[in-house]
């Protein structure tokens, strides 16, 4: 099978104030499926690497693949639309908009990209809440929902646009462990039974250990895999 996110010998590097390496020749392939866990020490270069494959930040060198397809010379607006498109995101922090309601915040993702009409985003909004646990809150604002609730409407503003491949920052960083129990149980379903390639910076040995791959990262290098 093969990857649909992939990179290869991807460095990042920074020049000010002085030359700094944040990420350095890392070669990592993602099938359609799996659940991958890259951890490390903090400044070791996860979350870089992982804006990197989420065409968040453009390599110094190497190449970051979507569906085997070379990202490199593509155009900030031809790289906005592919993560639009196969791309989803989960972060610590939720980044929900405050003033829209749950189900206003799981939208927005679909309408920005404007290949479904209204009734159709409706649709797929509730169908995601339901999915999620969370559609009994569709209609609150993040201040009136739990640290649980609000991760897990990122987590259907992620899916919105059914992308193929999900990442995460730190997405169970401010859960409690039932919460962080209910995330992990979900991104395994997505991976196993959706078929969707994920892959989660993390510093949860919970997560880590309920990953397919784990891949340990030191000084900006691969050093472990297993």
């Amino acid at each position: 099978m093969s990857a649909l996110i992939e990179s290869r010998a991807a460095t990042k590097m920074l020049s000010d104030p002085e030359p700094f390496t944040l990420v350095e020749g890392v070669n990592l392939a993602v099938e359609a499926g799996q659940m991958v866990a890259i951890v490390g020490p903090s400044g070791c270069g996860k979350s870089s690497l992982l804006y990197l494959l989420g065409l968040l930040d453009r390599p110094s060198s190497g190449e970051v693949l979507i569906d085997g397809r070379p990202t490199g010379g593509l155009s900030d607006a031809a790289r906005t639309r592919l993560r639009l498109e196969r791309i989803g995101y989960v972060f610590q922090f939720h980044f929900l908009l405050p003033e829209l309601t749950a189900r206003a915040n799981v939208a927005l993702p679909m309408r920005r990209l404007g290949h479904k009409s209204a009734a159709e985003i409706d649709g797929t909004v509730q169908t995601l809440l339901e999915k999620l646990g969370v559609a009994a809150q569709g209609d609150r604002r993040p201040d009136r929902l739990s640290g649980g609730q609000r991760q897990r409407v990122a987590i259907a503003r992620a899916l919105a646009n059914d992308p193929a491949i999900l990442l995460g920052d730190e997405p169970t960083g401010n859960l409690d462990s039932v919460n962080t129990r209910l995330v992990i149980e979900e991104f395994q379903r997505l991976a196993h039974v959706e078929g969707r390639a994920v892959i989660c910076v993390t510093h949860d040995e919970g997560f880590a250990e309920a990953a397919d791959r784990r891949i340990r990262m030191l000084d900006g290098r691969v050093v472990d895999e297993n």
